[in-house]
């Protein structure tokens, strides 16, 4: 079992390694020549494309939510980890390792850490020009944390159906979910459907609109959620963003806010 200081200590070390990549060749270089971040943040939908063949991808952000049905409110570190180890096959990690809490009906803050997940996404059909791509993708939880959840619930075992693709200018990416909810003994599925759309309105910018929509099986309801986010590309390999989510129904999540980079490595981890 992983302990609090161990998680920190993964984020540190692979920005560390990050950094080390980016400053061994000049930045020039690396905006010029170097493949672009594929970001999957923040958005709830999952591109179905993936990142760029043996560049490690890091896509990190803080998160601050208020009212929920575990919490009245919750900050989080998150951090996902991206590998791309063939044209069709990508490796991910994802991992909340420092969250501040105050948890429903109690007034005292708390510290926490949240869960780890490991996957991989596969290619079904690419996509070419107008023609959209569509994948799947597999993730496992293998450390649940001690933190309250979001209105997402944290699912033992996830799979996910994608497709993305480009019209008259727009960018969508839509996900149909299937995720094992387990809660004692009891095991339910729950089902989520999200369409992100995504447009430039400057040199640079890009907006983003989200709806999206999860079942959740032990409160007999559902969670309904519309998002909207701004993100600037200083540079071929570096995402920013941040933006707002607003809850729309009882058992869903206020407000949640957000803040983030989507950092893909200059240099190939192998080969050429």
């Amino acid at each position: 079992m992983f302990t609090q200081c161990e998680l920190l200590l993964v984020p540190t070390v692979l920005l560390c390694i990050a950094s080390v990549f980016a400053q061994s060749a000049p930045a020039q270089s690396a905006v010029t020549d170097g493949p672009d971040a594929n970001p999957g943040r923040p958005t709830v939908s999952t591109p179905a494309a993936l990142t760029p063949v043996g560049y490690l991808q890091f896509e990190t952000g803080v998160l601050g939510a208020t009212v929920s049905p575990e919490f009245s409110t919750r900050y989080g570190f998150n951090e996902i980890l991206k590998l791309s180890v063939a044209p069709r096959v990508e490796f991910f990690s994802s991992l909340e390792p420092a969250v501040h809490f105050t948890a429903a009906g109690n007034g005292n803050p708390t510290n926490g850490m949240g869960e780890v997940f490991l996957g991989a996404q596969a290619v079904i059909v690419p996509g070419d020009g107008g023609k959209p791509t569509f994948s799947a993708s597999y993730s496992y939880r293998s450390y649940d944390g001690d933190a309250p959840e979001l209105d997402l619930g944290s699912p033992r075992n996830s799979l996910l159906l994608l497709v993305s693709g480009d019209v008259k200018g727009f960018h969508y990416d839509a996900n149909a979910i299937f995720n094992e909810i387990v809660q004692g003994k009891k095991r339910r599925l729950q089902l989520g459907q999200t369409l992100s759309i995504s447009h430039p309105i400057a040199r640079r910018f890009e907006v983003s609109g989200e709806i999206w929509r999860f079942t959740q099986p032990f409160l007999d309801s559902y969670a309904v959620g519309n998002l909207w986010a701004l993100s600037y590309t200083p540079r071929k390999n570096l995402v920013l963003d941040a933006g707002f989510e607003k809850g729309l129904t009882s058992t869903s999540t206020r407000w949640e806010v957000f803040a983030g980079f989507t950092y893909l490595l200059p240099h190939r981890l192998w080969g050429r």
